[in-house]
């Protein structure tokens, strides 16, 4: 699971992350981050110089896919880490979520904490102040139900998935702010879940979802700063194949 570089030059390296990398290093983690395949790659000539970081200003889950920003210099990670601090960074998902979202644009705002101990978050009184903007980009319902993986499951069950798991909505979203699993809190603090998020969405509608797919449909797809000669710059990664392919389980609708 390496990253693809998108772009490079003497100051910052924009990379497209894979689903199932995780970021950082930690001491929970055993497995390859993407801050080590950063060392090495650095490693070919150039000295990055940011001490422990691997040049790393911000990150993304593990099962998130999509653009992400490294610093290749001790000024060019002081100069993105102000703009993230100053909220200057414009970041844009894009997610698949259940259930038809039916204001065409939105805000979610609700404070974000930590809920026990388990790494899960929530809106929360005690939280940390957040915002995530929303425009809906289409509806779709699953062209499977009633066939296929249904076939062995009980006529209850049908029923709950006929009800609760045929309608989705493809949202674009926008993060004012960064907290930690912030998209993915705030859209099930509304009711939509993000398809296959093993945090957040119900059991049931999870055990679908991962019939037609296997990881969470949560994409970062477009990241817009100013660079060291204070020009704005915008970078993107394209959806995976992996989402298109599981978009493909599902009928677009005209609307809703």
């Amino acid at each position: 699971m390496l990253f693809k570089v998108i772009f490079e030059d003497e100051q910052i390296l924009v990379v497209d992350k894979p689903a199932g990398l995780v970021v950082n290093r930690s001491e929970t983690n055993r497995q390859e981050t993407l801050q080590d395949q950063l060392v090495d790659y650095f490693k070919l000539g150039h000295d990055l110089g940011i001490g422990d970081r691997a040049g790393i200003v911000h990150r993304l889950d593990r099962e998130t896919s999509g653009v992400l920003v490294v610093a290749k210099t001790q000024k060019a990670f002081d100069f993105l880490q102000k703009q993230f601090k100053d909220r200057k960074i414009k970041k844009e998902y894009v997610a698949l979520v259940h259930g038809f979202v039916k204001e065409k644009t939105g805000s979610v705002v609700g404070d974000i904490g930590r809920i026990g101990r388990f790494g899960k978050f929530g809106v929360v009184d005690e939280g940390r102040e957040s915002r995530t903007d929303y425009e809906v980009q289409e509806y779709y319902q699953h062209r499977l139900l009633g066939v296929g993986p249904l076939q062995e499951l009980t006529k209850s069950r049908v029923r709950y998935l006929q009800n609760h798991a045929k309608d989705y909505t493809l949202l674009h979203l926008f993060p004012k702010t960064g907290r930690t699993h912030q998209v993915r809190v705030h859209l099930k603090s509304i009711g939509h879940s993000v398809v296959s998020d093993t945090l957040y969405a119900p059991a049931k509608l999870l055990k679908f979802d991962k019939t037609w797919c296997p990881r969470l449909f949560l994409h970062a797809q477009k990241i817009e700063f100013e660079n060291l000669k204070h020009r704005q710059v915008v970078f993107e990664a394209q959806l995976p194949y992996d989402l298109i392919k599981a978009q493909a389980n599902l009928n677009l609708l005209p609307d809703v």
